[in-house]
C-alpha cells in the first residue's frame, strides 16, 4: 500500500513537470503571446531546469528543444522510478533493457501529450462557448488551433455549432488506441 501511494505521488509530479515542460514547448512552437497569465506562470515553474538546460541544449529553427527534452526526462524518470518501487531487477537486467525503458518513456510521453492537447482542446471549446472574451480565450484558442484548423477546412459548422473539437477528440483517442498502445506493448516486451 505504501508503495502504490510513493508510485502515485512521483508519477504525479513527475507528470505535472513534464506536463509544465511539454506546454512551454508546444506555446512556443504555437506562437502563443507570453504576456498572458497562464504562459507567464508555466515560464515560471519551468525556469528553474530550462534555463540551465538551453546552455547544454541548443534551440532547433526556433524551438526550445530543452523544454521538449526535459519533458521526455520528467517521463523518463517517471516509468524508471515506478519500476525501481514495484521491484524491478534493473542491475540483473542489463544494458539490454534500456531500449524498452526508453520506449516506454516514449509512449508515457505521447499519451500525455495527446491527454494535454484534449484537455486544451475542452477548454477551448468550452470557453469559446460560454465566455469567448475571456483574457485567456486567445491562448486556448492558439493553443488548440493547431489541431482543430485542419479539420475545420472540412468539418462545417452545424447550426453555428463547430463540430470540429469533437471530431479532433475522437482523432485524439484512436492514436491513444492504436500507435501509442502498440508502441507500449512492443516496448514492454522489451524488457520482460
Amino acid at each position: 500500500m505504501l508503495t502504490d501511494a510513493l508510485q502515485f505521488l512521483l508519477r504525479t509530479v513527475f507528470d505535472l513537470m513534464a506536463i509544465a515542460f511539454g506546454l512551454r514547448f508546444y506555446m512556443q512552437w504555437t506562437r502563443v503571446p507570453f504576456h498572458n497569465p497562464f504562459a507567464q506562470f508555466i515560464v515560471r515553474v519551468t525556469d528553474f531546469a530550462v534555463r540551465p538546460a538551453r546552455r547544454v541544449i541548443p534551440g532547433l529553427f526556433g524551438l526550445d528543444l530543452a523544454s521538449l527534452v526535459l519533458f521526455y526526462l520528467a517521463e523518463l524518470l517517471s516509468v524508471l522510478s515506478v519500476y525501481w518501487l514495484d521491484g524491478y531487477p534493473f542491475l540483473i537486467a542489463g544494458a539490454q533493457v534500456w531500449p524498452g525503458f526508453l520506449l516506454i518513456a516514449l509512449a508515457a510521453a505521447l499519451r500525455l501529450a495527446l491527454y494535454v492537447l484534449m484537455g486544451l482542446i475542452l477548454i477551448q471549446a468550452v470557453l469559446s462557448w460560454i465566455n469567448p472574451f475571456s483574457p485567456h480565450a486567445p491562448v486556448f484558442y492558439a493553443l488548440a488551433r493547431p489541431c482543430l484548423a485542419p479539420l475545420q477546412r472540412f468539418i462545417p459548422s452545424v447550426g453555428g455549432i463547430d463540430l470540429s473539437p469533437l471530431v479532433a477528440l475522437i482523432l485524439i483517442q484512436l492514436l491513444l488506441i492504436a500507435p501509442v498502445a502498440g508502441l507500449e506493448r512492443w516496448a514492454l516486451g522489451l524488457i520482460h
